[in-house]
């Protein structure tokens, strides 16, 4: 098997990566290692949909893959996700991807600019219709996404997002992802660990430490679960 694991930084997935043996060169975009004998790829393109989706591009242009995972943590809109519950991103979109009228933001689709169901898109959102078929992600809470370039942290800026968006969760790559793993035809799954609320911004109640504990102990049991298929 041959698995591409992405992140936007390292030391999200450090934990689990310290476990893989390094089989080729490492430098900060790509690295290869091995686990028995799962192959595992480590992309890690930098924060933000721009570099994910250049980088995601290149990488799926030269390799071919039986399994992708995005693995990072993320904000959470409802107080049913708390913090450090790890979910699993079933459908995404970009939020921000549209044009301000009259104090809400109108998306490309309803300007008339994409089609909603244009693939990989279904109803103007990106569903992922290659999920992995795994014990380790059955017990995980099922979430939306909203992909975006500002994370909200004003009470104006979530309240504008909240009437725009039904997302759970928000994070800066996981539609880049979507959508290249779609468009190749990549069964993959996107984990997010909750390191905070998108509420007015208190970096005093972040846990970063238990999202990245819970991530990485997820990602660890999605791996398994995938070598052993």
């Amino acid at each position: 098997m041959k698995l591409l694991i992405v992140s936007a930084t390292r030391f999200e997935v450090r934990p689990f990566v310290n476990r893989l043996v390094p089989t080729g060169a490492e430098d900060e975009l790509f690295s290869r290692y091995r686990l028995g004998e799962t192959v595992i790829d480590l992309l890690v393109p930098g924060v933000g949909m721009l570099v994910t989706a250049y980088h995601m591009g290149r990488c799926l242009a030269r390799e071919k893959y039986d399994a992708a995972i995005n693995a990072g943590i993320a904000g959470s809109f409802s107080p049913l996700i708390p913090v450090g519950t790890v979910v699993e991103v079933t459908e995404d979109c970009v939020t921000e991807l549209g044009a301000e009228e009259e104090g809400r933001m109108v998306s490309l689709f309803e300007l008339g600019l994409m089609d909603p169901d244009a693939a990989p898109y279904r109803n103007g959102r990106l569903v992922n219709d290659r999920p992995l078929d795994l014990q380790a992600l059955a017990g995980l809470r099922k979430a939306t996404g909203s992909t975006v370039n500002t994370l909200h942290g004003s009470a104006e800026g979530i309240k504008r997002i909240r009437r725009t968006t039904q997302a759970d969760i928000e994070s800066m790559e996981g539609a880049a992802f979507l959508y290249a793993c779609l468009a190749a035809g990549i069964p993959n799954t996107q984990i997010r660990a909750i390191s905070n609320f998108v509420e007015e911004r208190d970096k005093a109640k972040w846990d970063v430490k238990l999202a990245l504990k819970n991530l990485n102990s997820v990602l660890g049991s999605v791996v398994s679960d995938l070598m052993m298929q």
